[in-house]
């Protein structure tokens, strides 16, 4: 897995005499295997740069590419594609289907209900503490339990790269840690990207980035120890 940012610009309104920057010529490389704290007070552009790296927003000016293809390149379809592909979501509202049992929501990134994967969404679901609920609705579920069935969604189909807005704001600290520690688990097989103010879920965080006011303002990686 690997992310080129290159003088990346997010401007929200533009066609409005009052503008806001979301991102000023942000530059950002990251790849391989490894969970990524992105930290900054709100309104700091945090998400606005994790929206763009997903795709799930265009930039104003700049480019983000992924694993070698640049994003100004793809049309929307090719850019859900990639989405449904490769990427998996925990955003802070879980979007559960309410009409759908936690199960079947938890198997809707796969399209699909064989007897294997239902035994891996039940496999999640009980590693979150919620397989006993597999068979409620959503609006059976406290919103913790709601935001636990969101995560297993997102790791269903194993995606080269999990980005979580706030994953764990509904979550009491000690559920906050157990999604945390799947996540930490997971990043063994992806890149996990974490939007969060609450610094200390990110004990195991591998590089944290630091945002104010729409820019980079540092780099970390433990690993080396190292501040860019």
């Amino acid at each position: 897995m690997e992310f080129n940012i290159e003088k990346l610009n997010l401007i929200y309104d533009m066609d409005k005499a009052a503008q806001t920057i979301g991102l000023r010529d942000v530059n950002l490389a990251l790849s391989g295997n490894r969970l990524v704290g992105i930290l900054g007070p709100s309104g700091s552009g945090k998400s606005s740069l994790l929206y763009c790296m997903a795709g799930l927003r265009r930039q104003t000016s700049g480019n983000v590419s992924f694993e070698g293809h640049s994003y100004k390149d793809m049309s929307t379809a090719k850019l859900a594609a990639l989405r449904r592909s490769d990427f998996g979501f925990v955003f802070q509202r879980h979007f559960l289907v309410e009409y759908m049992t936690i199960l079947d929501n938890v198997l809707t990134p796969v399209n699909a209900s064989s007897k294997k994967m239902r035994d891996k969404a039940l496999n999640l679901l009980g590693r979150l503490g919620i397989e006993e609920l597999a068979n409620k609705k959503p609006h059976q579920l406290s919103g913790g339990q709601r935001q636990k069935a969101a995560i297993a969604r997102a790791l269903i189909n194993e995606p080269k790269v999990i980005f979580g807005d706030e994953p764990t704001a509904s979550l009491d600290h000690a559920s906050a840690r157990e999604v945390m520690k799947l996540l930490d688990e997971y990043k063994q097989n992806a890149m996990v990207l974490i939007v969060t103010h609450d610094e200390s879920i990110l004990d195991n965080a591998d590089t944290i980035i630091r945002i104010w006011d729409g820019a980079i303002s540092s780099v970390q990686n433990k690993e080396e120890g190292a501040t860019a």
